[in-house]
């Protein structure tokens, strides 16, 4: 069965997306904080002037236990805190390789010219990409990496599994702006793509940006 348009990154209240994603993506959705008007300005729900992703984290250590895979379920839980953000547990239907943003441009585009087989990849405004992949890319993406020559740490690629998720638009970041799709979820891609196939590029892609910025701040490299 194919699989509907997903949410529109503007617009659409985290209810709708919540259910949609759950519905049709078969995804499990797990609510997050969310922000509240405080004094003439927007501060997490968890109470933390500092937090570091305002409106955007687990609520309770119990995070993992309340996602759910159920439309009518996540209904009700977005009908309770209507503004709460949406969390995607990587570990499931899909794991994901977390990169640097300008990496992650740079691979999409050799990707897309060599016509590899590409899932949905989400674009934080912390400046990461997430490409969704198979389950089990977490576990091997630091021996795939290995095998090119690379340190995934060095190269800053992180695989996210069992115990992580992925923030989905169109949540909200303090004012940092929304996460977004750089490829929505569509028909075409609703089957994953095997870390192996999206590997290379992705750590070729990162590799190079990490060699750019020893470049650019060769005292960092110092210490």
């Amino acid at each position: 069965m194919e699989a509907a348009k997903v949410p529109r990154q503007r617009g659409e209240h985290m209810l709708d997306a919540a259910v949609r994603y759950a519905e049709e993506r078969h995804w499990d959705v797990c609510p997050g904080t969310w922000l509240e008007a405080a004094e003439g300005a927007e501060r997490c729900s968890c109470g933390d002037t500092g937090c570091a992703v305002p409106g955007a984290h687990p609520a309770g250590p119990d995070w993992a236990g309340q996602a759910t895979g159920s439309g009518a379920a996540a209904r009700r839980m977005w009908s309770r805190h209507p503004k709460s953000s949406i969390l995607l547990p990587t570990g499931r239907a899909f794991d994901a390789i977390d990169v640097p943003e300008s990496a992650g441009f740079l691979a999409l585009a050799r990707m897309e010219r060599m016509g590899l087989p590409l899932g949905p990849v989400a674009h934080s405004p912390d400046r990461r990409m997430f490409f969704f992949v198979l389950p089990g890319a977490a576990a091997k993406s630091d021996a795939l990496v290995r095998k090119l020559g690379w340190r995934a740490s060095a190269i800053d690629l992180v695989g996210r599994g069992d115990g992580h998720y992925v923030t989905a638009p169109p949540t909200r970041v303090g004012g940092r702006g929304a996460v977004q799709w750089a490829r929505r979820p569509t028909p075409a891609n609703r089957w994953l793509p095997d870390a192996e196939e999206l590997i290379s590029p992705l750590a070729y892609a990162c590799a190079r940006e990490a060699a750019d910025a020893r470049t650019r701040h060769p005292q960092s490299t110092l210490s």
